[in-house]
Parts: C-alpha cells; sequence; structure tokens
C-alpha cells in the first residue's frame, strides 16, 4: 500500500484546512486508517482513525470535537477536516494504514504503512 498525503499549510487560528490521503495499491480499500502527527521535539501523536468502510471513526480528545476523519473508497481517498485550528495543532501530519480492517487503533505500531506527511503550521 502506498500513501500520498496532502492539503497542509499556513493558516491562523480558528481557522480550517482539510487534509487528503490516496492510497494505492491491492486491498488498500480494505485497511484501517488513520491520522497521526509529530510536532517538533514530540512522539508521533494519534488523531483520528476509520475502519475499513468509514462506518466507525474514533479520535483523541484534544481534537474529537474540532476534527473530522471519513474516507471515500470509490475514490480510494480518507480525509480529515481540521476546523478551529489552534496553535498546538501545529505538526506534520501523517496518514497510515493498518491491516486490521476494524477496531481501534492508536499506537503507532499498529499501522503497517504510512504516507510522507504534510506540514500544518497554525499561526496564532
Amino acid at each position: 500500500v502506498q500513501l500520498q498525503a496532502s492539503g497542509g499549510g499556513l493558516v491562523q487560528a480558528g481557522g480550517s484546512l482539510r487534509l487528503s490521503c490516496a492510497a494505492s495499491g491491492r486491498r488498500a480499500n480494505s485497511y484501517g486508517m488513520g491520522w497521526f502527527r509529530q510536532a517538533p521535539g514530540k512522539e508521533r501523536e494519534f488523531v483520528a482513525g476509520t475502519n475499513w468502510n468509514g462506518g466507525s471513526t474514533y479520535s483523541a480528545g484534544s481534537v474529537m470535537d474540532r476534527f473530522t476523519i471519513s474516507r471515500d473508497n470509490a475514490k480510494n481517498t480518507v480525509s480529515l477536516q481540521m476546523n478551529r485550528l489552534k496553535p498546538e495543532d501545529t505538526a506534520v501530519y501523517y496518514c497510515a494504514a493498518t491491516k486490521y480492517s476494524s477496531g481501534r487503533y492508536v499506537r503507532t505500531a499498529d499501522y503497517d504503512y504510512w504516507g510522507q506527511g504534510t506540514q500544518v503550521t497554525v499561526s496564532s
């Protein structure tokens, strides 16, 4: 599975961004997907995840009421809509795929494939 993340950029606090992750490869649509982020000097942390068909989604408490993950298997894409952005959301955002099609997975070790990352910078 190959993953290509896009959509990052510079935005003011309170603004919105939409990240996209294009997936390709055999059985890519059967994988669970997730978004992680990594700020400078910090460990990579879980942001949001979805099962194989988008019917079950889950997110970290810090973003639960602001970020929404979704997927479109017809287009082989997974998106992360980020609203009411805060400076502390500044990080490199990564999409990832896990071979587990259902369930909730928040550890980096649960994921088998990673995209290259896209920078999100939120100015105050």
